[in-house]
């Protein structure tokens, strides 16, 4: 491809690069600076012999290369927070305990059973000047009304540091919140709370007031709830009141996108700016006029929906297509895709490691190159067959590109997503233009009946579209397991594949059909690894004791009837059977002596009398048993000694020093996770 010669290509890898390796290694701030004075030293000494001398330009480019990787580390490593002195993770220590923290509401998240939670701006630490974002949950009371974005709080309450993961192959929302720049949650109540009288009237403060005034306006019209917090979530990218039931159907259609404000909505805005500004005619302060006008257009568009991560992309994306475009240049979409991520990223280093970031620039390249491919098998004449051929060539396309990634992350495939994506993106188009508009008249609190009536009906049968799709769960191929080696492989079969068709010759074609191999020798080393693996694990479950055996690919779950009954639902078990290429052998009610790899295995509950003549490898303490452990151990001698999670902290805690004066290695999954024996 002659894209590839094009040098920000491989300037932006090599920045990339240095994003991740600043993640794995840690870095000291003068280890970071004598890399950019050697960077930038060797830059300029290559610039200027290649002025004297061509064949030195060759070392220019290497030299850009390195620069650019050290720039990709120092970027990540700057916006980590661990070199600002006054950020607060550098004010407290390990132990979690009460403190007093002043700070700014900055964003609403969606709220949780017991708890309001948002994210705030910390300026305050324990009498301390401080930065850095938090998460804070709120008890629920009376008193949420009186919170907005913008209020400045002083709380006294628990700050806790992100916490590793605590069960095998769990999501790490730990990882996830450091990866957005948000090392801790504070959690407290309304009456720890003193609401300061100021209001920090930035940005975010504006554009809050603005959307809730839309929202007021709409609900005194009476917009129908649920239809309403849909067309908040579509046009304002504000999903935290929307229906668990009306969510889970837009993800069994494919379709949950939509939800999720991102390059389609922008598009589409850019699409719909354009066609409201064809009378203007093609001058150059024409042009010039269109330009700016759908600029400013797209960025006002990604304020109101509070510039997520997933806006902002796409804000800055088609604002390089849109200058291109207007200032009638010739533009590469490629370099656009390039040069927006790069700039994305230069600023927000964390948005590498979003989900959306990823799954947006992968669907959008797949839709570029692929999308051509597909559209030149059939060429239809008549307009609106032409349409609806390029809505299914485009879903294919991006479909195609997102798929593995996908189920990387998801482990599941919508299988009617050409359905949904045919039926609905004309119909979201149409949602798009008209909610707009209403929105904009909401404002101003002019809202005529027959729009409002007409958006609400439109989101209402928008929801039975989806639903209708979502109701075929045979199509909907659910716990997939992939690994981060199947990943990468599978892309690397997708891209020889694509490569073969564009421009087939035998030596494409050898390069497609090795990588199929190498495909296929990663499935089958993978299978045979998990084949060849036996394990005992006991996880972390509050209240609960579940203990789980694997031999290769079969898993006997123990628990109780209530656990047993549930066990498909369950959060814990799932995602260790997909992460580990196994399924369920059989269920079987909690017993009190196992035996594992010739180990014998003691479970004692709350109603186990104590035996000292079982002698057991390893002791497992569940449910808070009433056990005197000290006389226990001074006739057997375990070589560990496990607590799960359902025990009482206040016993764990004796136990723990129990252990420790006898010298036996104790773990408490509340504190150290799963406990596996191998």
């Amino acid at each position: 491809m002659k894209t590839l010669n094009f040098p920000l290509i491989r300037i932006t890898l090599c920045f990339v690069l240095g994003i991740l390796f600043a993640v794995f290694v840690n870095f000291e701030a003068l280890s970071i600076l004598i890399l950019l004075i050697i960077g930038f030293s060797g830059l300029i000494i290559s610039y200027l012999l290649s002025l004297k001398k061509n064949s030195s330009f060759f070392y220019f480019g290497i030299c850009s290369l390195i620069i650019s990787f050290f720039l990709g580390i120092s970027t990540q490593v700057i916006h980590s927070g661990h070199f600002e002195k006054n950020h607060y993770i550098n004010f407290f220590d390990k132990t979690e305990k009460f403190h007093n923290v002043e700070l700014i509401l900055n964003e609403k998240l969606k709220n949780t059973t017991y708890n309001s939670r948002f994210i705030a701006n910390i300026i305050g630490f324990d009498q301390h000047k401080a930065s850095g974002k938090i998460i804070v949950n709120i008890e629920k009371a009376d008193l949420n009304s009186n919170l907005q974005i913008g209020s400045i709080l002083q709380i006294k309450g628990s700050v806790y540091k992100n916490r590793e993961i605590n069960n095998p192959n769990q999501f790490d929302y730990g990882k996830y919140l450091e990866n957005q720049q948000i090392f801790a949650q504070l959690y407290c109540g309304y009456d720890d709370i003193k609401i300061s009288s100021k209001i920090d009237k930035s940005i975010w403060y504006y554009t809050a007031k603005f959307r809730d005034k839309i929202i007021s306006n709409l609900e005194k019209n009476n917009f129908n709830g649920r239809e309403l917090n849909v067309i908040n979530a579509l046009i304002l990218g504000q999903q935290q009141d929307i229906a668990p039931d009306i969510l889970k159907d837009y993800q069994y259609a494919g379709a949950v996108h939509i939800l999720s404000v991102s390059g389609l909505h922008v598009g589409f805005i850019m699409l719909f700016i354009g066609f409201l500004l064809k009378p203007i005619p093609n001058t150059k302060m024409g042009s010039t006029t269109k330009l700016l006008i759908v600029l400013f257009s797209l960025w006002s568009f990604g304020f109101l929906a509070g510039l997520a991560p997933s806006i902002l992309r796409s804000v800055v994306m088609f604002s390089f297509v849109a200058i291109g475009h207007y200032l009638r240049r010739s533009i590469n979409i490629y370099h656009t895709l390039l040069v927006s991520a790069f700039l994305i990223l230069l600023f927000k280093p964390s948005f590498l490691f979003d989900v959306g970031f990823q799954l947006s620039y992968i669907s959008l390249f797949f839709i570029v190159w692929l999308q051509p491919l597909f559209s030149s098998i059939w060429k239809p004449k008549p307009i609106l067959m032409k349409y609806f051929w390029d809505i299914i060539t485009v879903s294919f396309a991006a479909q195609i590109g997102a798929m593995p990634i996908s189920i990387y992350y998801f482990h599941q495939f919508p299988g009617l997503f050409f359905i949904t994506n045919l039926i609905v993106l004309p119909f979201t188009g149409f949602i798009l233009g008209l909610g707009v508009l209403v929105m904009i008249m909401a404002y101003f609190d002019y809202v005529p009946q027959f729009t409002m009536q007409l958006l609400e009906k439109s989101i209402f049968w928008l929801n039975k579209i989806i639903h209708w799709v979502a109701s075929f769960e045979n199509f909907i191929i659910q716990n997939i397991s992939m690994n981060i080696f199947m990943l990468w492989s599978s892309y690397l079969v997708i891209i020889s594949c694509i490569i073969w068709l564009k421009k087939s010759n035998y030596s494409k074609l050898i390069f497609a059909m090795i990588s199929i191999l190498i495909f296929q020798i990663i499935c089958l080393s993978t299978k045979f690894y998990h084949q060849n693996q036996k394990e005992l694990i006991v996880f972390n479950s509050n209240r609960n004791t579940i203990i789980a055996e694997r031999i290769g690919e079969n898993t006997t779950v123990y628990g109780d009837e209530k656990i047993l009954k549930n066990l498909a639902k369950n959060n814990l078990v799932k995602p260790y059977l997909i992460g580990n290429f196994s399924e369920i052998k059989s269920k079987k009610n909690l017993r009190n002596l196992l035996f594992f790899d010739d180990k014998k295995i003691l479970i004692m509950d709350s109603l186990v009398i104590e035996n000292q003549d079982l002698d057991p490898d390893i002791l497992i303490l569940t449910k808070s048993p009433k056990l005197n452990l000290d006389r226990f151990l001074q006739s057997c001698k375990p070589k560990i000694v496990v607590a799960d999670g359902s025990n009482f902290k206040s016993y764990t805690r004796v136990w723990k020093a129990t252990c420790l004066k006898r010298k036996i290695p104790f773990h408490a999954t509340t504190e150290k996770g799963y406990y596996k024996l191998k």
